[in-house]
């Protein structure tokens, strides 16, 4: 709020433990969001669609197809409407130490969840499923055969999901930092011209 009304603060008033704290709420606003989109991916991809919306309509599969863009459009929201607030050097620091946290928890979230359906595919023997599908008394069967059905495109959704992750890491956020740039580098700019100096 001092930066904003034009009050210019030493960038030392920011001190590594609340660069940390900001990290550390970006990490956790960053995990909340790809626990969400780990659990909702399976649930949409390899269960609604497939046995509950047999054959939805274009309408459906655009709305569920769309699931994978939800975190770069979030993330391009979020960087839009904060990078706004690039007032002074500590309100700068406080906001790239919460976007770095996102950040790296994003791209380890996408390495996570490309490992995790990578190992899952791999672990899907006939066996093993038939033997998982077996606790289910009543629909043993069909869960088998619905599993190994759908066991072919784990792998490519598991990818585009992982890819679209990635790119919610890297695009807005790595916007965010190279516009960041660019206006301190425009500030140097215009403060050499101002005082003579190179």
């Amino acid at each position: 709020m001092a930066e904003k009304l034009g009050k210019a603060l030493p960038a030392e008033f920011l001190t590594l433990e609340n660069s940390l704290g900001f990290f550390g709420v970006g990490a956790k606003s960053g995990l909340t969001e790809g626990l969400f989109l780990l659990l909702l991916l399976p649930a949409v991809e390899f269960y609604l669609v497939p046995f509950v919306l047999k054959s939805p309509c274009l309408f459906l599969k655009t709305m569920f197809g769309s699931f994978p863009f939800l975190p770069v459009i979030a993330n391009t929201f979020l960087c839009a409407y904060i990078s706004q607030y690039f007032v002074g050097v500590v309100t700068r620091k406080a906001i790239n130490a919460f976007f770095t946290g996102r950040m790296l928890v994003l791209v380890v979230k996408s390495f996570i969840i490309y490992v995790f359906y990578t190992l899952l595919t791999g672990l899907s023997t006939p066996e093993r499923v038939w033997q998982l599908a077996q606790y289910s008394s009543k629909n043993a069967e069909a869960i088998y055969y619905g599993y190994m059905t759908m066991l072919p495109n784990i792998m490519p959704i598991a990818t585009r999901c992982s890819l679209f992750v990635l790119v919610a890491a890297i695009f807005p956020y790595g916007s965010v930092f190279l516009m960041d740039m660019w206006r301190r580098s425009k500030i140097r700019r215009n403060h050499a011209r101002i005082t003579g100096k190179s």
